[in-house]
């Protein structure tokens, strides 16, 4: 399936693109060239162009492709729990295309505060997708879909805020100044 049918699936019928996604082969390889990198900068892209920041750009287009690796492993290591079965490649997937929408709405950081609530929005439908995919991918019971949808937010919640120190420690530069020794500025 091309990209943008993909896209249109996944945002305007997610219910019905699951099936498909769980019967396409695939390789972490494949997510990732096909899928992963290509939306994944969207977000940094929009940055740079607000921002003017390649630093910065570089540096949210990376975290976003190792935050998506593990995640996918954090899925991967819980399905079970929820009733689920173990299969990186389903768990890779279940997480690339639920990004969807919130890698869509990276173009929002162009409006500022504005495009914020729009990716709030947009997170919250990514969300959704995942409570969907899940049973279809991981094959977690459907009973246990919401759970395990929740356990997975709050743990890229925490990745968020983990990869948010690593992010903000990456823009420091460390300065020397007299009689201060060694000291880390913006």
């Amino acid at each position: 399936m091309n990209l943008i049918d993909r896209i249109k699936g996944i945002l305007m019928d997610p219910r019905s693109e699951w099936p498909k996604i769980a019967a396409e082969p695939a390789t972490v390889q494949s997510l990732y060239t096909s899928w992963i990198m290509i939306l994944a900068a969207i977000g940094p892209l929009a940055l740079l162009l607000s921002m003017h920041s390649i630093q910065i750009a570089i540096s949210q287009y990376v975290l976003a492709l190792i935050l998506t690796f593990v995640l996918a492993l954090i899925v991967d290591a819980l399905a079970p729990s929820f009733g689920g079965t173990k299969d990186f490649v389903a768990s890779l997937k279940l997480t690339a295309y639920s990004y969807t929408i919130a890698w869509l709405a990276g173009i929002f950081a162009l409006l500022g505060i504005l495009g914020s609530v729009l990716s709030l929005v947009a997170s919250i439908y990514a969300f959704y997708t995942f409570y969907l995919g899940a049973p279809v991918l991981n094959k977690a019971s459907a009973e246990k879909a919401v759970p395990f949808t929740l356990v997975i937010v709050l743990c890229g919640i925490v990745l968020g805020v983990l990869a948010g120190l690593v992010f903000s420690g990456m823009m420091m530069t460390p300065r020397v100044t007299p009689g201060m020794g060694l000291l880390m500025r913006p």
